[in-house]
């Protein structure tokens, strides 16, 4: 059974960061491999760990479904199901430790379900063959609320240190409890704190009701690597952004 890490958090906070760095993580400290997914429409997990992505599973489901309404001709008379299998196939980007697979944009006007049940389907039977599973998701938890086989392990909230930010993680956290998702633990992750709000920001997180797992200060390597394009994936080992995470993450005990 893989062990399921999910993220979420307004846009901002640096999420797609830290879903970057929980793979470098995974591949390090426990071995991986590991299977990444970008549940968000805004995708940029790709960049994060310094991979192309060539196609989505949304630009291939409706390329399908139109071959289907057009009533062209499947390859080898592939079923739908068939189809839609080999496809999802295609679209994983492969990578050292890791594949990568982007969900692309949300789903189209019409009703779809037949289709948007079997991609389902089949992520989720190809999660089944990675020990972890790390899912970049949106903070309205658009693709964790339509997974129907696989319990989430862990979901990582990441806010900015502002009380925005804390308000929308815990936003999410009442939306997983109204939506009854199956998500064994959930935590607060708060991200890039400069030092002297450290303490305030974690003492209203709590009384929000908030399980705080850590702070990652501000890490000015972070912005340069930003500013030049390089992945943060490939953060230098010492930086304070990837000891740090790395530390709240030995604290989570991940198995």
């Amino acid at each position: 059974m893989s062990y399921l890490i999910a993220l979420a958090g307004k846009g901002g906070t640096g999420k797609t960061s830290i879903a970057g760095l929980t793979v470098r993580y995974l591949l390090e400290k426990r071995r991986g491999p590991v299977l990444a997914v970008d549940a968000d429409s805004n995708a940029c997990l790709n960049e994060a760990l310094g991979v192309e992505v060539h196609t989505t599973v949304g630009a291939l489901r409706e390329s399908s479904l139109e071959t289907i309404r057009s009533g062209a001709e499947r390859p080898g008379g592939m079923s739908m199901e068939e189809l839609f299998e080999y496809q999802i196939a295609q679209a994983l980007v492969e990578a050292k430790g890791f594949d990568l697979l982007v969900m692309g944009r949300p789903e189209g006007p019409g009703c779809y379900c037949a289709a948007n049940n079997i991609i389902r389907k089949y992520t989720d039977i190809l999660s089944e063959k990675y020990p972890y599973v790390v899912i970049d998701n949106e903070a309205g938890m658009e693709h964790l609320s339509r997974r129907t086989t696989h319990k989430v392990n862990l979901l990582l909230m990441v806010s900015d240190p502002t009380v925005k930010g804390i308000k929308t993680a815990r936003r999410i956290s009442d939306l997983i409890d109204e939506l009854k998702l199956d998500i064994e633990r959930r935590v607060l992750i708060i991200n890039r704190v400069s030092g002297e709000e450290r303490d305030t920001l974690v003492r209203y997180a709590r009384e929000q009701g908030l399980e705080v797992a850590g702070t990652v200060p501000n890490d000015p390597t972070v912005f340069q690597f930003d500013l030049e394009g390089k992945p943060i994936f490939e953060l230098p080992p010492d930086s304070v952004a990837v000891t740090s995470l790395f530390s709240i993450l030995d604290e989570l005990r991940i198995r």
